[in-house]
């Protein structure tokens, strides 16, 4: 059964860093485009970026553009997401998403996790 499991929210300070990562089971992420999105409560989900399986990255969420970078391990079946400078306004549930197609043009997601929580707080 094909799976994303998303791990390495925590409570950070504001300035701090964290790095989520999303693992897939039961299929290979290295023939599909991968997004990462959040959601506050009462917010819409936001995505934050997507990357192609040629490591080619679109960033979407402006306010997470120099600070938050994607990534992937295809070895390890594994996507990233790198946080820094964080700030009180990053706090929400994190996912990442799987795209039905390699690129991130057009991109239609059908699989996701269950989320990490991220929380930016003094």
């Amino acid at each position: 059964q094909a799976q994303l499991v998303e791990s390495g929210g925590d409570l950070v300070q504001p300035g701090g860093s964290l790095r989520l990562s999303c693992v897939a089971s039961g299929f290979s992420l290295r023939y599909f485009a991968i997004g990462w999105f959040r959601q506050a409560p009462g917010t819409e989900r936001e995505e934050i970026s997507c990357i192609d399986i040629n490591n080619d990255q679109t960033h979407v969420l402006e306010s997470a553009k120099g600070r938050f970078t994607i990534s992937r391990d295809n070895d390890k079946n594994t996507v990233y997401l790198q946080m820094n400078s964080l700030k009180p306004e990053d706090t929400a549930e994190y996912y990442c998403m799987k795209s039905k197609s390699s690129s991130c043009v057009n991109r239609v997601y059908d699989l996701w996790g269950q989320g990490t929580q991220v929380t930016v707080s003094s």
